[in-house]
């Protein structure tokens, strides 16, 4: 995708927040689950008629500083990838605004940097855990976008010298995707191996040691979950709602 439409996605998303989504949505006020997920109830989503106000998309559009600062990239690939997965988290029942889509976007894409870590393989995460909905929790307590356990998020955070106010610190976007983004970093370390480290993401790593230690296999059915929203963009979560 060349720069030009790049920005125009980027000030369609901005619009949509000050002036009124494109096209209405229907929210039937559940958040998206999946089948070891229970999530809050998901607040209505607002709806508008289509923008017809051309001033002010021409204001916008002159007022948009270059779009590699706007989205906090470094090359016109990253750019492309920021806009997959811009479009890609758009299509789901998040619960978050635009702006705050776009900021969950600049932070998958400096944290995978940061832990030199395929972003799409942090998207993919996020939508078998959480469905991209922030405030999901699991049947087992873990919380947020990447379905970490308030212990685990805890520790990482006081590692990382990241404030921690308690276990709905993970609800905040920016900081569950940086704390989920170190743990897969650390298991992938301490694995070396993608789908070992995955396997440990969603087991746990002392499940997956004692396996390992007994000469068991590790369990693939979440492993290729996983995959499959990498490859395909996981179209079963985006249409199950």
């Amino acid at each position: 995708m060349d720069r030009v439409r790049l920005a125009l996605l980027v000030v369609c998303a901005l619009l949509t927040t000050t002036v009124g989504p494109f096209e209405s949505t229907e929210s039937s006020g559940v958040a998206p689950t999946s089948s070891e997920t229970v999530a809050r109830e998901l607040p209505a989503v607002s709806s508008a008629g289509p923008i017809h106000d051309e001033a002010a998309i021409e204001t916008s559009l002159v007022a948009l500083p270059d779009i590699a600062d706007a989205i906090d990239v470094e090359s016109s690939t990253e750019e492309a990838v920021f806009s997959r997965i811009l479009q890609r988290l758009s299509m789901r029942h998040t619960a978050l605004p635009e702006r705050e889509r776009i900021a969950l976007v600049r932070t998958i894409l400096r944290e995978a940097r940061a832990n030199d870590l395929d972003p799409d393989l942090l998207v993919a995460v996020i939508e078998v855990e959480s469905a991209g909905y922030h405030l999901a929790v699991s049947h087992v307590g873990a919380m947020g976008l990447m379905q970490i356990l308030p212990a685990t998020g805890k520790e990482i955070a006081l590692r990382m010298g990241i404030e921690w106010n308690g276990p709905d610190t993970l609800f905040d976007p920016t900081t569950n995707i940086r704390l989920g983004t170190a743990y897969l970093s650390q298991l992938m370390n301490r694995y070396g191996s993608v789908n070992t480290a995955l396997a440990a993401y969603n087991w746990g790593p002392g499940r997956i040691d004692r396996r390992l230690r007994r000469g068991r296999g590790i369990p693939s059915r979440y492993i290729e979950q996983v995959m499959r929203a990498i490859d395909r963009g996981d179209t079963r979560l985006v249409n199950r709602s």
